[in-house]
């Protein structure tokens, strides 16, 4: 424990509640590291939102988070990592500050994706935003252009899944519809990517969906193998990372109703502040 060190946690954003989902994943593999969870829960879901609302709202987050103490936030968010990533790192970071870092969770993803599949054929299940974006058929084409993506936009399961519907027979009813329209897109998929962090939720509906034979890819463990790769390799980053291994909660909405919610993801109880952007 290393209290005399300046505060920088490691901060996870999220549009709402999936992040926890890696974070938790991410908490296993580096305990010792601080982090902070911040989730844009009162202007949630991203999904459908257009891709100058994500980055505009994102980029808040972002920036709040880095006033916080960050030095290395991680987009715990297929959509703002489709939607904003890029913009961020390549438009707003040099401006903010050059030595800060904001990581998604599509690239290492695709880079590992490839050791699933023996058809090269992979299904992508995720949110209306991800799959107009196209970013995971670009990423995967970089690493792995011998793999064809058919993606299924599931409009519904984040807001099933928030609203505390997850397990009802409504639920089942989209599930079903949105895998069978991916599988009817190509016998040979034998792989499928849970393109949306809150999407770890539905696993066990999801198999009930899928044939036995395909692999469901999901990103809390590859995002935490990725990230203790990242801080191994950049020094410089690690070197700034407080280690009391805490952990803090923040949402947009409210706190009490996040701290409800968040433990079905996390996995244990969670106190959560209010904070605004």
């Amino acid at each position: 424990m290393n209290r005399d060190k300046t505060y920088c946690p490691i901060g996870f954003f999220d549009s709402g509640y999936g992040g926890l989902t890696v974070l938790k994943e991410v908490m296993q593999t580096l305990p010792q590291y601080d982090y902070v969870y911040l989730g844009d829960n009162a202007r949630a879901p991203y999904g459908s939102r257009s891709f100058e609302s994500v980055y505009e709202y994102t980029l808040e987050c972002v920036q709040k988070l880095f006033n916080m103490g960050c030095e290395l936030i991680i987009l715990a968010c297929n959509t703002a990592s489709a939607k904003a990533l890029r913009t961020i790192q390549q438009k707003d970071l040099p401006g903010i500050s050059p030595s800060k870092r904001v990581l998604g969770v599509i690239r290492p993803t695709t880079e590992v994706v490839k050791n699933y599949t023996k058809t090269n054929h992979i299904g992508l299940l995720a949110t209306q935003g991800t799959v107009t974006s196209q970013s995971y058929p670009i990423e995967l084409h970089k690493f792995a252009p011998e793999i064809q993506v058919f993606q299924q936009a599931c409009p519904m399961w984040v807001p099933l899944i928030e609203s505390g519907a997850a397990n009802t027979p409504g639920a089942d009813y989209f599930l079903e519809t949105d895998i069978r329209q991916l599988l009817d897109q190509s016998s040979q998929i034998d792989t499928v990517i849970l393109g949306c962090t809150h999407y770890p939720l539905l696993l066990s509906k999801i198999k009930k969906h899928l044939p036995p034979h395909v692999s469901i890819v999901m990103q809390g463990e590859i995002i935490a193998k990725s990230l203790q790769d990242y801080l191994q390799r950049h020094p410089e980053i690690e070197n700034k990372c407080s280690k009391n291994g805490e952990v803090r909660f923040y949402t947009t909405d409210s706190a009490e109703q996040f701290s409800k919610q968040a433990a079905q993801f996390f996995g244990k109880e969670v106190k959560a502040e209010h904070i605004a952007v």
